[in-house]
């Protein structure tokens, strides 16, 4: 297990944990009633740090190395994945993936960025930043969905669009413009889901849809922590206070009426139970499923114009 450095307490616990185990298989001691009473204690103690995080801390989570990507999701919630490749333009982009899944006998069109689990799969998969062919790929796997009328789920784990000169070139913007474009338009239903890092367009590239979520120990901005603390202060160590000042964390997301859901988490974060996370979010897209379903596809049209147009605020001089 890994942890974090605010999880230094739960750490110390489990390092103790082991320990006693040990001595008590070298010994022959039962050592039953204080394993239990350890196990309690590393409870007690992640509800205590869990229940009092800061943006930071959240932000720290949502990076986790243990954390669940896009295709772990896939693969713990649907069967039959069939991943489709390429933008018909210039090549297959590994840090967007996507294609067809059967969710409890339901055919949906999966779209969603994809991390590396080691750091030759992390290089592979340019660590989640899409290049253009990225955003143009997901664009034409959902105007496959839309053909055959299926529904759509994105998942969003981005520390956004790959920002280098050559994705320039090739129109990063626009392909990240288009997608919005063209996603407000769609006659399927569409849920959007940020399961990590939301950050700036690379997330909004497939962050239009119905119904936009958020995991709890997820964050979602127009800038990371990191960068605008570099911007303000020129200098990374104000990241913390920059975390804190964008309010980028789920629960002010729903505040501002940015996202229309939080889905909880198991206590520790996602990467502590994985399976019980791919669970709870199955439900709850299944059920949001079968509310949009109901919904005439022009009024879920309208509907998803207005909810947009409605983001943000100004005033005219």
């Amino acid at each position: 297990m890994q942890f974090l450095d605010f999880e230094k307490p739960i750490a110390d616990l489990y390092e103790q944990l082991a320990k006693l185990k040990e001595n008590g298989e070298k010994s022959g001691v039962d050592v039953s009633a204080t394993v239990k009473e350890y196990e309690q204690k590393i409870e007690d103690t992640r509800l205590s740090i869990y229940t009092h995080l800061t943006a930071w801390q959240r932000v720290q989570l949502s990076r986790h190395p243990d954390r669940p990507y896009t295709l772990a999701y896939i693969e713990k919630m649907c069967t039959n994945f069939m991943e489709l490749h390429g933008d018909r333009n210039v090549r297959d982009d590994k840090a967007m993936v996507g294609g067809f899944a059967d969710l409890d006998g339901e055919t949906v069109m999966f779209i969603g960025q994809q991390k590396g689990v080691n750091t030759k799969m992390r290089q592979l998969r340019n660590f989640g930043m899409a290049n253009p062919e990225g955003y143009r790929k997901a664009l034409r796997l959902m105007k496959l969905a839309e053909r055959f009328n299926k529904p759509i789920v994105t998942l969003i784990d981005t520390p956004g669009a790959y920002p280098g000169l050559e994705a320039e070139e090739r129109g990063q913007a626009e392909a990240i413009a288009r997608n919005l474009f063209e996603m407000v338009k769609l006659r399927v239903p569409v849920i959007c889901i940020i399961i990590g890092e939301g950050a700036s367009g690379g997330a909004l590239g497939i962050g239009i849809g119905d119904r936009v979520l958020m995991l709890e120990n997820s964050w979602y901005t127009v800038i990371s922590p990191e960068n605008c603390s570099t911007i303000l202060w020129r200098s990374w160590n104000f990241k913390e206070k920059a975390a804190e000042e964008l309010k980028l964390t789920s629960d002010y997301m729903s505040q501002f009426g940015l996202v229309d859901g939080l889905v909880r988490e198991p206590l520790g974060g996602a990467h502590v139970n994985p399976d019980e996370m791919a669970s709870i979010l199955k439900t709850k897209i299944k059920e949001t499923l079968a509310e949009l379903k109901k919904i005439d596809p022009d009024v879920r049209i309208e509907q998803r114009i207005d909810k947009f147009s409605r983001m943000g605020f100004y005033e005219e001089h």
